[in-house]
């Protein structure tokens, strides 16, 4: 069983938008990038534009809770930073997981077993 950390300080966001490789969908941009550790660090984005505070950590809460969920499908040693766009401002928890795994599978994270890509 793996455990994740969160990404916390301004320095390590800047430092995967610089060198981290990106794709999108409808509700989110996934930035990754490979960290030299043994476990993944996770960063949630939401600006202003997508709501409130309270929609914004609703959302935050959603795609933390989806990620853990299905940490065992994602490779390890990764920093990965998920930026939440406006059209995500209804999302459902099924959504969200959906549209997670999608990127994943764009970036080439999921392991192999489970024959996302």
């Amino acid at each position: 069983m793996k455990f994740s950390e969160s990404l916390k300080k301004n320095s390590y966001f800047q430092n995967v938008y610089k060198h981290g490789k990106s794709y999108a969908n409808r509700f989110f941009v996934m930035y990754v990038l490979e960290n030299c550790m043994e476990t993944n660090r996770l960063g949630i984005s939401a600006s202003k534009k997508v709501g409130n505070s309270v929609i914004r950590h609703h959302i935050t809460r959603l795609v933390r809770e989806a990620y853990r969920l299905q940490e065992e499908r994602f490779r390890s040693g990764l920093d990965i930073v998920v930026i939440v766009r406006v059209a995500a401002k209804d999302i459902t928890y099924h959504e969200t997981e959906k549209a997670l795994l999608h990127l994943g599978g764009l970036h080439h994270i999921l392991r192999k077993e489970d024959g996302i890509f």
